[in-house]
């Protein structure tokens, strides 16, 4: 699922690398430990990053170590089990289930045969995600209903869709007692959210006009596609736009052992996603993994 909250590992310190690393390996065993094997396939960078977001910053991070199926001999840094990493492995199940879900009803039936197929492995995993937050998953079908109907009937406004689909990440349960804290959180994940909704319909562009399916940013500038269309100055624009209101509400958040690499992410790997996608470069980089 997606893979574009990345940070930029060149820039990163060695210990951040690290810590990054630990907690990528975190949220994956808390996939295992929560939603069986199949679950620990979904992992992503989206929620890795949404982890170090809401991690509890009066609580201190402990590394543990621990063999997995990737490296059952040695064993390897991991971030220790947390309310942070569980609530994300929650969301990453509900959110690759119903992005799969998308998917099938988007191909046709034989291009859609894999992501049945996943679909019926990540079954049981879905369940027991839906039953341990029924709230997120009610609003994620609710949202995805709206922003299907919009695509149904062609709509050409990418700030309308993208709005649909940032109110999936706003609707997240922010369990803090800060109300201050909340709202600026909230603030930052609906603009992650409708960033990652824009950069995905761009990355999509070659593949939504070869099967006639819908685009956003297609349907509001035909000649997107086209690598010197003036076109893609707005759309970097809007990106941008979004990636700057994000930065500006995560510096009003308190400072935490992920700062940095969240100062990473956001000053640096999103602007580089950014600048690839527009480029036409990005989908074949989406699934490189830091491990």
């Amino acid at each position: 699922m997606f893979g574009y909250i990345r940070p930029l590992q060149g820039e990163l310190k060695v210990r951040e690398l690290q810590r990054f690393k630990a907690r990528y390996c975190g949220l994956c065993h808390a996939l295992g430990r929560k939603y069986g094997v199949w679950a620990r396939f979904l992992l992503n960078y989206e929620l890795v990053f949404l982890s170090m977001l809401l991690y509890d910053e009066a609580k201190p991070h402990n590394i543990i170590h621990k063999r997995c199926i990737a490296s059952p001999l040695k064993r390897k840094k991991c971030s220790a089990d947390d309310s942070a990493l569980d609530l994300c492995a929650g969301l990453t199940v509900i959110l690759a289930y119903w992005k799969l879900c998308d998917a099938v009803n988007d191909e046709a039936f034989f291009r859609s045969i894999p992501h049945r197929i996943v679909l019926i492995l990540i079954k049981r995993a879905y369940n027991k995600a839906k039953s341990d937050y029924p709230k997120f998953d009610f609003r994620v079908t609710v949202q995805l209903n709206e922003l299907h109907t919009y695509e149904k009937a062609d709509g050409v406004s990418i700030d309308e869709a993208a709005d649909k689909f940032a109110a999936i990440f706003n609707d997240v349960d922010m369990s803090d007692d800060n109300n201050i804290k909340r709202r600026v959180l909230h603030e930052v994940m609906y603009h992650l959210g409708r960033w990652i909704y824009l950069i995905d319909a761009l990355d999509d562009l070659p593949g939504d006009l070869k099967y006639n399916r819908y685009n956003p940013i297609l349907n509001r500038y035909p000649q997107a596609v086209d690598k010197l269309s003036e076109d893609r100055n707005l759309i970097n624009t809007t990106l941008t736009h979004s990636n700057n209101l994000i930065a500006s509400a995560f510096e009003l958040l308190p400072i935490t052992t992920w700062t940095d690499i969240i100062k990473n992410i956001i000053y640096l790997g999103m602007p580089h996603t950014c600048e690839q996608a527009l480029k036409m470069n990005l989908r074949n980089k989406l699934y490189e993994r830091p491990l």
